[in-house]
C-alpha cells in the first residue's frame, strides 16, 4: 500500500479545513450534553410527539379546534387511542341517564352555547367568563389521556384544552385559598334526569389547589380535535387523568376558590366508597369490586383478560411527589 506523505506534494488537511470551528465545536458541546441524559429525554419526547401526531385522526363531525403539540412532561401517551364512537356512546353522565348508553341519546336537548363560567370566592379578580373569552385564554393543546372509571374501564382519548392553571394565574387565589370547586349544570330543561334522587344536584367536585395548579390538569375544551360532543361535557369540563373519571366534572358553570375540602356529589351519595381523593389506586379496592384489574372500551372484550391497572393511572412519576406521607388508603 502506497501512503502518501508531504514529501510528495501532498499536505493531510487539518480538523478546521475539514468542518468550520464553529461546527465542530458544537458537537463536541452535542455529545458533553447527550453524556448528561438530557438528549435522550428530549428526543424521547420529541419522538413521542411525532408518533402522536400520526395516530390523531379527525372525526370531521363537530367544530374542529386550533391547536399545537403539548410539551407538558407525561401529557402524551403512546397507547392505543379509544375510537371515537367508543369514546362518545359508552358514559357516564347522570344529568342524562345512568345508563352508558343515555347520554348519546339524551344529551342533545343540552344547549352549550351561548355559555358563561364564573369564578368566585377566595380570589383577587373574580370573574364570569363568556365560553369565548374562556377558550382564548390560552393556546390550546392536544393531549392523549387515559381515563379510568371507578367501574373498571377505561379509555385513552386525545383531549383538546390547556393547564387549569393558566387560568387560576388569571384570577389571582387568596393565600387562604386551599382547594378548588367545580359545580356543573343542573338545569331540568336541558338535563331531564336532573331532579332524580340517585345524586344530590347539581354536580359537584373539588381539587386541592396543587392538584388544580398540576400542569396535566386540563380546563378541557374538546376531543379529537373538535368541541366537546354533549354526552363528553360540553362545553367545558376539567381532565385529571390520575383520578377516577368521576372527579373530572363536565359542563361546568361555576369554579370557586375556598378554604374548606368542598363536599363532593359523589362523596356525598356514599362517602364510604367515593373518598375526596379518589386517586387511581389498584391497591384499594372499591367496597363491592376489586380495582387491581381494568377493560379497556373497544380493545377487551368481555371475556378477554383483563389488564392490571397502574398506579395513579400510570402518572405516578408526573404525580406522586403531591401525596408524599399521606395514607393513600385513609385518602382514597
Amino acid at each position: 500500500m502506497l501512503i502518501r506523505t508531504g514529501r510528495d506534494g501532498f499536505q493531510h488537511p487539518t480538523a478546521s479545513e475539514i468542518t468550520p470551528r464553529a461546527v465542530y465545536e458544537d458537537r463536541r458541546r452535542l455529545l458533553k450534553w447527550m453524556a448528561t441524559g438530557a438528549a435522550g429525554a428530549a428526543l424521547a419526547q420529541w419522538a413521542q410527539r411525532e408518533a402522536f401526531a400520526q395516530q390523531v385522526t379527525r372525526p370531521g363531525k363537530l367544530a374542529p379546534l386550533q391547536v399545537v403539540r403539548s410539551t407538558v412532561p407525561g401529557a402524551v401517551t403512546m397507547e392505543k387511542i379509544t375510537e371515537y364512537k367508543d369514546a362518545t356512546s359508552y358514559n357516564n353522565f347522570y344529568e342524562f341517564g345512568t345508563d352508558k348508553g343515555d347520554p348519546v341519546e339524551n344529551a342533545h336537548t343540552l344547549k352549550p352555547s351561548p355559555w358563561t363560567v364564573e369564578i368566585e370566592g377566595l380570589v383577587k379578580k373574580p370573574a364570569k367568563f363568556a365560553l369565548e373569552d374562556l377558550v382564548k385564554l390560552a393556546p390550546q393543546e392536544e393531549r392523549i389521556y387515559r381515563l379510568r372509571c371507578v367501574e373498571g374501564w377505561s379509555m385513552v382519548i386525545p383531549w383538546v384544552g390547556y393547564s387549569l392553571a393558566k387560568l387560576i394565574e388569571k384570577v389571582e387565589p387568596q393565600g387562604s385559598a386551599k382547594f378548588v370547586e367545580f359545580v356543573s349544570l343542573a338545569d331540568r330543561k336541558q338535563m331531564p334526569y336532573v331532579g332524580s334522587r340517585v345524586l344530590d344536584w347539581p354536580y359537584v367536585e373539588g381539587l386541592r389547589m396543587d392538584e388544580a395548579m398540576h400542569p396535566l390538569t386540563l380546563l378541557t375544551f374538546g376531543m379529537y380535535g373538535e368541541v366537546l360532543p354533549n354526552q363528553n361535557g360540553a362545553p367545558v369540563r376539567v381532565v385529571v387523568p390520575w383520578k377516577y373519571g368521576f372527579k373530572s366534572g363536565k359542563s361546568i358553570v361555576k369554579i370557586r376558590f375556598t378554604d374548606q375540602m368542598p363536599k363532593t356529589a359523589w362523596n356525598k351519595a356514599a362517602a364510604n366508597e367515593y373518598g375526596f381523593y379518589s386517586n387511581v389506586n389498584p391497591n384499594v379496592d372499591h367496597p363491592r369490586w376489586s380495582q387491581a384489574t381494568e377493560r379497556r372500551i373497544g380493545e377487551d372484550g368481555l371475556f378477554a383478560r383483563k389488564r392490571k391497572t397502574l398506579m395513579f393511572n400510570g402518572y405516578e412519576p408526573q404525580v406522586g411527589q403531591l401525596y408524599a406521607g399521606m395514607d393513600l388508603k385513609k385518602n382514597y
